[in-house]
């Protein structure tokens, strides 16, 4: 049997970007992936901000009970991906913890090389052990689409970052979030 695998998402305060994404992929994944997310300067303890709760939940989904963590070394070892909002965050990650390196992707990378992948999923590589989650062999297997594609930009990989702004921008935020998830979502159900 397949372990479960670790999806931890990562922004700046972790109350916009990262806990929408949070909720959206444990959403669409149930419970055969947990997802987690923290921020690179977290509001520590501070709940979801009202307009990611919002578009949240115009889509069903609950915003509630939710807590602002600091991103942590020990919170990027122990994920099998991690995904994050931009590409600075990315460098963030991997300067914290660069054993995270090879596991850590701006969403919309990554959303791009699993576009990749024969019928949207993993296949089996040489490299997996049996015992390896269905996230660390989607890992695995959008790392050998490298080069396959056109890279984005940096503005073209970067979710729009909402606090302190209008609706029209956390609606932005959601629109970048929704192009991009379907493939991530189609690749970690395995």
């Amino acid at each position: 049997m397949t372990r479960r695998g670790t999806v931890l998402v990562v922004c700046t305060g972790n109350v916009c970007r990262s806990p929408y994404i949070e909720r959206r992929l444990a959403a669409e994944l149930g419970e055969t992936v947990d997802v987690t997310s923290a921020g690179t300067r977290a509001l520590v303890g501070s709940p979801i901000e009202p307009g990611s709760g919002k578009l949240l939940g115009e889509l069903g989904i609950s915003a509630d009970d939710f807590e602002a963590r600091q991103l942590t070394a020990d919170m990027v070892s122990q994920a099998d991906v991690v995904l994050t909002a931009t590409r600075q965050h990315r460098g963030a990650v991997v300067k914290l913890a660069p054993q995270g390196l090879l596991r850590t992707f701006a969403l919309a990378d990554f959303a791009d090389l699993v576009d990749l992948l024969p019928g949207g999923t993993a296949r089996p590589g040489f490299l997996d052990e049996p015992d390896d989650s269905t996230v660390t062999r989607v890992v695995r297997a959008a790392l050998r689409q490298r080069g396959k594609t056109q890279p984005r930009t940096d503005q073209q990989a970067e979710i729009v970052d909402p606090i302190g702004q209008s609706a029209a921008v956390f609606a932005e935020m959601g629109r970048q979030i929704e192009q991009v998830l379907p493939p991530v979502v189609r690749a970690l159900r395995g």
